[in-house]
């Protein structure tokens, strides 16, 4: 057991993003997510499973430890949901609340067609797996820099 740490990450998850660089990514993905065969080609190389966890518990404790990547547009990306409007689905809205509360400021979503998610979530660094059963739960967060302490 540890203070301080969101109990959601488990021992696996707390090394895969203690492993993480400036510039890589994890994929954070709902339950219809193909996890098994995606993450074979991922750094890690098998998905991390956080049973009972939805989406927005998932990504908030990851970035409870992660930066967002102040060098891009988009640090979190989505698997964008065919067009029904201007709005997003209410997953990625509740998520998009937590992404802007961890950035300090509106951090709009870079969306990516499905298959394209599929292929960027390969090169990442890890598949996170949740039990979330709302559609369009697939994210993928691109790890920023940890500053030096200021002395």
């Amino acid at each position: 057991m540890l203070i301080n740490i969101d109990p959601m990450l488990t021992p696996e998850l707390l090394h895969v993003v203690a492993l993480m660089g400036h510039g890589d990514e994890i994929a954070v993905v709902d339950a219809n997510f193909p996890a098994d065969s995606v993450a074979r080609s991922t750094i890690h190389g098998r998905p991390i499973v956080l049973a009972g966890a939805d989406a927005p518990q998932a990504v908030r404790a990851i970035l409870s430890l992660v930066p967002l990547d102040e060098f891009v547009d988009a640090p979190v990306r989505v698997m964008a949901a065919p067009p029904s409007g201007a709005t997003l689905p209410p997953v990625q809205e509740e998520v998009q609340g937590i992404v802007d509360r961890a950035a300090g400021r509106p951090c709009p979503f870079g969306p990516l067609e499905r298959f394209a998610f599929y292929d960027a979530a390969r090169t990442s660094h890890a598949v996170v797996l949740t039990s979330e059963r709302r559609l369009y739960a697939n994210f993928l967060i691109k790890k920023g820099v940890i500053y030096p302490a200021a002395r």
